[in-house]
């Protein structure tokens, strides 16, 4: 088995969550996990996909991550307040403390959630995503164990620290961004080495800093901007630490305990999440939102290309097209997955 395979959705969800039920997870943390590697392996970003679900397995088994969370929330002001993730699966946690933030900003029009001992929560647009399907603006953000230099620095720093928001739409799908403050997600670097490809030019470092395609080389990754501009991706990494660690009481990514690189595989990590859901109605209205969104989004998608084939894109009609071709023929999985999954 050395070439990808398409799988089917349904059959894929049902594999990956029996195999988290068999590493011990509880069905309603099972449930989240699956909900979120799915939702990346549809939109494309294998790297976030179901193929995480080997790693939680053996994590669920070697104790870092807790089986059975008992997840509890402390609301501290009108429009804040602080979820406790009890060292399990993060996805579980965002998850929700993304419904806790919608619901105070029904309430307040802001909702922030803050999550604390929380854990790897793989695509943080999964979590953003459901803000906007209840009407509002979601944003996410997470931290992560050092790998990645800072801009002109010989050491990893900063985690990839994602940051993902969606706004709805009328009538469409909404505008999704969801990205790493680095180059590249470390997932990606692991995902290609299972399938022996270099890497691009430019996204990631060996372990003496230098600039590397080797997949297998390849020690840190670079900040977002590249060698000229990467001060803009650690600018930005530092900013999620802030929201997602620092603010909640989460470890900050020196710190943290690596997620793979590491003997230390029953210690819980605590990783920190921040999930803010905005309502606009409670600014523009609803009405007017909905009419400025899709003038805007209109007049982007109207923009002349520089002469390639395809079209000038927002945020998210990429990640849209590939769910509407994987409904349609299947979702590729790569063969260390495909192995763990019994396909």
């Amino acid at each position: 088995m050395t070439e990808t395979m398409t799988v089917d959705a349904g059959v894929l969800a049902a594999r990956v969550t029996a195999a988290l039920r068999a590493a011990g997870a509880s069905a309603e943390s099972a449930a989240a996990t699956t909900e979120a590697l799915m939702y990346a392996s549809r939109i494309g970003v294998d790297s976030h996909g179901v193929r995480l679900a080997a790693h939680y397995a053996a994590m669920l088994r070697q104790g870092r991550l807790n089986p059975i969370p008992v997840l509890t929330t402390r609301r501290t002001a009108a429009a804040t307040a602080v979820l406790d993730a009890d060292d399990g699966p993060g996805h579980f946690a965002c998850y929700r403390a993304m419904e806790l933030a919608v619901g105070i900003a029904a309430e307040s029009g802001l909702g922030a959630v803050g999550i604390v001992r929380s854990s790897h929560c793989g695509a943080a647009g999964a979590y953003a995503l459901k803000a906007a399907e209840a009407g509002m603006i979601g944003i996410v953000t997470s931290n992560s164990d050092a790998n990645v230099a800072l801009f002109e620095g010989a050491v990893p720093f900063h985690g990839t620290n994602p940051i993902a928001m969606a706004a709805p739409v009328a009538g469409q799908q909404p505008w999704l961004l969801d990205l790493a403050t680095s180059s590249i997600p470390f997932n990606r670097v692991r995902l290609y080495r299972s399938l022996n490809r270099p890497l691009p030019a430019g996204v990631a470092a060996d372990a003496q800093g230098r600039p590397t395609t080797d997949a297998h080389a390849a020690e840190m990754l670079l900040p977002l901007g590249g060698p000229d501009y990467g001060f803009k991706g650690a600018g930005l990494a530092g900013m999620v630490t802030i929201l997602s660690a620092v603010l909640t009481g989460a470890t900050t990514d020196p710190h943290m305990i690596p997620m793979t690189e590491t003997d230390d595989r029953s210690t819980a990590r605590n990783v920190g999440q921040f999930c803010l859901a905005i309502d606009p109605a409670r600014f523009v209205g609803r009405a007017a939102y909905e009419a400025a969104m899709a003038d805007y989004l209109g007049l982007l998608r109207q923009v002349p290309s520089t002469g390639d084939s395809r079209p000038v894109m927002a945020p998210g009609d990429r990640e849209w097209e590939t769910a509407r071709h994987r409904a349609r023929d299947g979702i590729p999985i790569d063969p260390d997955t495909r192995r763990f999954l019994g396909l």
